[in-house]
């Protein structure tokens, strides 16, 4: 969820021990798997695709991707979660890696325990925050003011518990104190579609769709969720410049192994992914994408994804009225 800074992807990997190394010497001598625990074509999918080429080419294997979606992301991550500790099974998702399981009774797993956490890989710079065009609120202050004075009587779009459109809105809720009512839909385009129709208030939607209905008119653009203006909508300011301080929020790209790797196998995937994410063209359809390469090495990469998980885990005893 919180942006990844560029200085962390510049820390020093640290000394790996003489075994670890003498086991990383003998890897990869097989095809490796990497489950994208989502459905085709989605941002994961098409991340992944982009850096596929030049990780086959550094580590000398093919590198077969598997599409193993259900649950929101919770049966391709525990699938891998469950597999040897070889390094020949990856997982490759977004920040539902930890948003997800504090709405969900069922998972079978712990997002921060249960696995190696190899390298952040990409991020977004934010999600749009978005309203119909005729709501009476033409700044984020504005918005929290009717939203005060209106306790319950707004709505927004939640494409899913933990997904990227509910966590953002349920901060803003936390931090500005107010109540704003969540409309569960079946995904984005469903959510996007009673947006412009009217018939609910304001979505945290992705800049790379949002974009396009707000050019138009459609839709007026209050925010952006990242820590700088995005590119797309520059007039638009971030929600920090908007008046609600620390509020930081970006979708994040991840790569996992099951727990127990060996630190050497690790590194060396990690060191791979650096430099695929570097490469001109990688950079290309990144930026087409709305998103940046980052390549955060394996330390603060388990660091960041167990304060995200504290973060979403918050998040989820006040939805839960726990």
């Amino acid at each position: 969820m919180m942006r990844a800074t560029r200085r962390a992807a510049l820390l020093g990997l640290g000394a790996l021990g003489a075994a670890g190394s003498a086991r990383a010497q003998s890897w990869p001598t097989r095809p490796i798997r990497v489950v994208v625990p989502s459905p085709p074509g989605g941002p994961p999918d098409l991340i992944l695709r982009a850096i596929l080429p030049g990780l086959s080419a550094r580590l000398g294997q093919p590198i077969i991707a598997e599409n193993r979606a259900g649950g929101g992301g919770l049966v391709g991550t525990a699938h891998v979660a469950r597999q040897p500790a070889d390094g020949y099974t990856w997982l490759f998702t977004t920040a539902s890696h930890v948003n997800i399981p504090p709405f969900n009774a069922n998972v079978s797993y712990d997002p921060v325990r249960d696995f190696a956490h190899v390298t952040l890989a990409a991020q977004n710079f934010g999600q749009a925050l978005v309203v119909r065009p005729d709501l009476p609120a033409r700044n984020v202050a504005e918005l929290v003011a009717l939203a005060r004075a209106r306790p319950g009587a707004l709505t927004y779009v939640n494409a899913g518990n933990g997904t990227a459109s509910h966590i953002p809105a349920e901060m803003l809720k936390g931090m500005t104190g107010t109540d704003i009512l969540s409309v569960p839909y079946r995904g984005v385009a469903e959510g996007m579609t009673d947006l412009l129709a009217g018939r609910v208030d304001l979505f945290f939607v992705g800049t790379q769709i949002a974009v396009e209905h707000v050019q138009s008119g459609r839709l007026r653009a209050l925010a952006i969720t990242g820590a700088r203006r995005w590119k797309g909508l520059p007039e638009v300011p971030t929600m920090i410049e908007a008046g609600v301080p620390g509020f930081e929020v970006v979708n994040w790209f991840g790569l996992w192994m099951p727990a127990g790797v060996p630190a050497a196998i690790v590194a060396q995937v990690h060191a791979a992914v650096a430099a695929a994410v570097a490469e001109p063209e990688v950079a290309r359809q990144f930026d087409g994408l709305g998103l940046e390469g980052v390549a955060m090495p394996p330390a603060p990469f388990a660091a960041f994804v167990a304060e995200q998980a504290r973060v979403a885990q918050e998040i989820g005893r006040r939805v839960n009225g726990g």
